[in-house]
C-alpha cells in the first residue's frame, strides 16, 4: 500500500527553490543540447520520434525527483 504522505506528495504542487530552478533549468540545457545532438545524427523517422520522447520523459521524472525529493516532508504525515 502507498503511504498517505506519498499519495500527497505525489499530487501537491511544490514551489520550486531558487536552487531547485537553477537544477531545472541545468536539466533542460544539458536534454535540449543531447536532444539536438540526436536531431543532427538521427534520421528522421519513428525511432527518433520516439528517442525525443523518451528524452522529453526523463527531464519530465527528474523534475518531478527534483521536486518530490528535495522539501522537507509536512508535520501531518
Amino acid at each position: 500500500m502507498i503511504a498517505n504522505y506519498d499519495l500527497a506528495n505525489r499530487f501537491t504542487y511544490h514551489s520550486p527553490t531558487d536552487e531547485q530552478a537553477e537544477t531545472y533549468n541545468l536539466v533542460r540545457s544539458i536534454a535540449h543540447s543531447y536532444a539536438t545532438y540526436l536531431n543532427d545524427v538521427c534520421p528522421d523517422g519513428r525511432e527518433k520520434d520516439i528517442a525525443m520522447t523518451k528524452l522529453e520523459e526523463v527531464v519530465m521524472w527528474s523534475n518531478a525527483a527534483i521536486a518530490r525529493n528535495t522539501q522537507p516532508a509536512p508535520a501531518n504525515s
